[in-house]
């Protein structure tokens, strides 16, 4: 499905429960996309838990581009196709969230769409080796229940749990969350369906 937006079209992936009690709206980081292994776990946990899902390929990624530009203008596209994907599921609670990037998207933009909840996976909290340049207060603005889910040795950082709803925080893993991608699938499914 292709959603048109002042940035020009978004691709949009999903895969619909039987009997959706729950819409969440997952994307992909700046460089990455829907298919990411942590995305795809999340995904198929979440199908599982009867949990409709559509994965958004945003318009500066479906364009080429590797870098989002203004988060101001990449969330009004964003915006546009939250608004799209509500008309078509009228009915459904909608948990938005993403990885790296798309967590920060998710954040900053919860309130204005109407979600119950976002899904935090990988928030980059500080670019690597630079704390001083913290973006806990887009965790803190979301203004609505935020779950993050970090590995211990991402170089982006692990955000205070005082931050969010919840910290879950796997040993082992890295930034990109692929060592054990079913375990994140696992507590986000867990997770977001109280917002059912």
């Amino acid at each position: 499905m292709e959603v048109m937006t002042p940035r020009g079209p978004a691709m949009v992936e999903v895969d619909e429960a039987a009997e959706p009690r729950l819409l969440l709206v997952l994307t992909h980081g700046s460089a990455g996309g829907v298919d990411a292994p942590d995305l795809m776990a999340v995904r198929d946990a979440a199908l599982g838990a009867g949990v409709s899902v559509a994965r958004v390929t945003q318009a500066f990624r479906a364009a080429g581009a590797r870098a989002p530009g203004s988060p101001a203008r990449q969330d009004e596209a964003w915006e546009v196709v939250l608004n799209e994907l509500r008309a078509r599921w009228p009915g459904l609670p909608l948990v938005q969230g993403g990885r790296s990037n798309g967590a920060r998207v998710a954040c900053r933009t919860a309130k204005a769409v109407g979600a119950a909840a976002v899904v935090a996976l990988a928030f980059p909290l500080h670019p690597p080796g630079r704390p001083e340049r913290s973006r806990a207060e887009e965790l803190r603005g979301a203004g609505v229940d935020v779950l993050c889910v970090s590995g211990d040795r991402d170089p982006f950082g692990v955000p205070d749990a005082a931050d969010a709803a919840r910290l879950v925080v796997l040993p082992g893993e890295g930034h990109d969350l692929k060592k054990e991608p079913i375990r994140v699938g696992e507590v986000v499914a867990e997770w977001i369906i109280h917002y059912a």
